[in-house]
């Protein structure tokens, strides 16, 4: 069942039928001044469809809209960003070449002294001190030193089993 609202406003509206109207009309204290209000009621609404009616839009022209209003958006920071003395920080390909060949020639200059005071071919000093240290009997008695060493890869393999303990004298060291 429909409150006195719904069928107040379905009765401005028209769209109130037969003996549902004659009955709504009938349960009306004052007919004339109900009327009164509906032509009221029905002048505004042509007043407010004329005056403020929105532009109706398909869907590619408030997507056109859309674009065009966030172009402009855009469009004003830039030159808000711009006014104000702030630089693009995009890199152009003469300076990315530029700040590449310096970090090039900066690399070859560390390596170059970081490389000087070694030379590749000679034996490091910890594998010279690790054959020089005997294990000593009393402490290790069942153990073995087998030494792998490859010139072409320059890579030595101490191979130590039965150890039980360092020496003193390698831990001094």
């Amino acid at each position: 069942m429909k409150t006195f609202e719904q069928k107040w406003t379905a009765w401005l509206d028209g769209q109130l039928t037969g003996k549902e109207l004659a009955n709504f009309e009938a349960s009306l204290p004052d007919k004339a001044a109900a009327e009164a209000e509906k032509r009221d009621a029905l002048k505004l609404g042509a007043l407010l469809k004329q005056e403020l009616g929105a532009q109706a839009m398909s869907n590619e022209e408030f997507f056109s809209h859309q674009l065009r209003e966030r172009i402009a958006r855009e469009n004003a920071m830039q030159d808000r960003s711009n006014a104000g003395g702030v630089r693009s920080t995009s890199w152009t390909l003469r300076r990315l070449a530029w700040s590449g060949a310096v970090s090039l020639a900066l690399f070859v200059i560390c390596a170059v002294f970081v490389m000087r005071d070694k030379n590749p071919g000679e034996q490091s000093q910890y594998l010279t001190q690790i054959l020089n240290a005997r294990v000593d009997p009393a402490v290790s008695p069942n153990a073995t030193i087998s030494m792998f060493e490859t010139k072409e890869d320059r890579v030595t393999v101490l191979w130590v089993e039965g150890l039980q303990s360092l020496p003193a004298d390698y831990a001094a060291k």
